[in-house]
């Protein structure tokens, strides 16, 4: 073998691998997209969307004050709505959720629509941080079960 083709063969493996690289961080980016519906005047959605984006989530805020509707409207139980609603990789994430929680929830791949943390607990993130337990729930076409407690 050459030493110019041994060159040539180099680059192309090269360039063939940075390629992979490139198109697998392409497909994480996409996996970590947050795309947030939340009344404009709530301060603890911006903290908790802060710090979804800490955790790696790209997060596109959208001002909605008719969110709770919009939760409704997609199987979030009306006694379960959270703060806000969420659509993370192909599910509805309502509420203050731990994002230890969504990453199970989209690794997993439950059959459900998607999980809800109810109303504002004062221990979730984007309020005084996560500390304690909390009860996150799964709605879907099942109905309602408890997903998490922790």
């Amino acid at each position: 073998m050459t030493r110019t083709f041994a060159r040539k063969r180099f680059r192309n493996s090269f360039a063939a691998t940075a390629l992979l690289v490139i198109a697998a961080c392409s497909n994480v980016a996409q996996a970590a997209t947050y795309t947030m519906y939340r009344d404009p005047g709530c301060g603890c959605c911006d903290a908790y969307a802060d710090y979804a984006e800490e955790n790696g989530y790209h997060v596109t805020r959208i001002d909605d004050r008719d969110f709770d509707k919009r939760s409704v409207e997609v199987g979030v139980p009306e006694q379960g709505l959270g703060c806000h609603l969420a659509e993370v990789d192909g599910y509805y994430v309502s509420g203050l959720v731990p994002v230890e929680i969504i990453q199970r929830l989209t690794s997993e791949r439950p059959e459900i629509t998607g999980i809800t943390l109810p109303g504002m607990p004062q221990n979730a993130p984007g309020m005084a941080g996560k500390s304690g337990t909390l009860k996150t729930y799964a709605f879907g076409e099942d109905g309602i079960t408890v997903y998490s407690n922790e």
